[in-house]
Parts: structure tokens; C-alpha cells; sequence
């Protein structure tokens, strides 16, 4: 069987964005057909929020608009074939970006085991990704040493790391999470996964 083609894809996300969760389920279905390399780019879109987790009538959204992104996300994730816990909280993101950021540096099977089990933790089950504990676990589960935690939340490196991603967000006019860089071009939001297949194999002719 031949080799896939590799293709490289920069994505602009955040674990708390559940949008991002569709994102991510779209973009896995090109890895039937390619060798995916993807620069995760964490960007954290609620700072304000506690980690302690808050509502989401804290999120500055009026009613009408609120309900229509859950009625669209609904069909997405129906699409997707994803079952979503009611989306009634919302948390800061940041501990997760950086143990995500960290989990980089101990292969791409660990991260990915990480990259799903936060996504999952959250909209599937609705634990507080904003509560270390809840990350520790998490990571231990997906092969992460201790210390390997430790310095995510200790270190500046990933922390510079995350202003970096902050910084091409502002440069690029990243407006949406999650954004797909594939070739030349450029997909805001969770776009179908036909989208990103176009986008493929413009970039690959």
C-alpha cells in the first residue's frame, strides 16, 4: 500500500470551545487518507473566566444567539456522531492549554491521548478542565511523568510558548476558534470535513 501524502495543517483552538471539539473530530476524518501534521496553536478565549468554572450565562452572549450556536452545535455533533453533555459551564482553559503544550514534548501519542481525554473530560462528561487535579489525572493516564506536569505549570517555557500562539492569532487576524491554515488558505470555524478535504488537495495538486 502506498505511503499517504503528508499534509501539514495549523490550527488555531481551545479546549474549552466546542466548536474546536467538532473541529478536531472533522479534521481527524483526512487521516484515512493523509499522513495529518498538525501545529496545534492553544489560544486561550476566555481568560476572564475561574477556574473554579462559571456558568455560561457569564459568557458575554445575548439568549437568542447563545441558543442558536447550542442548536447548531447540536447538529454538528449528531453529524460527527459525538454525544454532548448540555454545555451550562464554562471554566479558564489555561492550565490545560499549557499541560497540552507540554504533553507535545513526550510524543505525538501521548499528546493525542492527552488532546482527546480534555476534550472528552469536558463536553462528555463536564469535569472542571480548569481544576489541576482533574489535568493531572488526565495526564497520567495518557503516559505523562509527574514532573513532566510539574513544569507545564512552573516553567515559563510553555507559557511562551502559548504568547507566541497569542501573537500569530493577532498577526493572522485569527477571529474564531478553531481556524484551519491548510496551504494558502484559510477555514474559520468548524467547517465541514468536505471543506478541509477541498483544501487538501488544493494544497497537495
Amino acid at each position: 500500500m502506498p505511503d499517504k501524502p503528508e499534509l501539514k495543517v495549523t490550527v488555531f483552538s481551545d479546549y474549552i470551545c466546542p466548536f474546536c471539539y467538532i473541529g478536531d473530530a472533522r479534521l481527524n476524518r483526512l487521516r484515512h487518507d493523509y499522513d495529518l501534521k498538525v501545529n496545534w496553536c492553544f489560544l486561550e478565549i476566555h481568560p476572564e473566566t475561574s477556574p473554579a468554572g462559571e456558568p455560561v450565562t457569564a459568557l458575554d452572549y445575548g439568549n437568542e444567539q447563545w441558543q442558536r450556536m447550542m442548536d447548531t452545535l447540536a447538529v454538528m455533533a449528531k453529524e460527527e456522531g459525538l454525544v454532548l453533555r448540555d454545555h451550562d459551564f464554562t471554566t479558564n482553559s489555561r492550565s490545560a492549554l499549557l499541560l497540552a503544550e507540554a504533553a507535545k514534548l513526550h510524543g505525538a501519542d501521548c499528546f493525542y491521548r492527552l488532546h482527546a481525554a480534555i476534550f472528552e473530560a469536558f463536553f462528555v462528561r463536564g469535569d472542571n478542565i480548569g481544576d489541576r487535579a482533574v489535568l493531572m489525572r488526565l495526564a497520567r493516564q495518557a503516559g505523562m511523568p509527574d514532573d513532566a506536569v510539574a513544569a507545564a505549570w512552573d516553567a515559563d517555557d510553555m507559557e511562551q510558548r502559548l504568547r507566541a500562539y497569542a501573537l500569530a492569532a493577532h498577526q493572522l487576524e485569527v477571529r474564531a476558534t478553531p481556524t484551519f491554515f491548510i496551504g494558502e488558505q484559510r477555514l474559520d470555524g468548524a467547517v465541514p470535513a468536505d471543506h478541509l478535504r477541498d483544501a487538501a488537495r488544493v494544497a497537495l495538486a
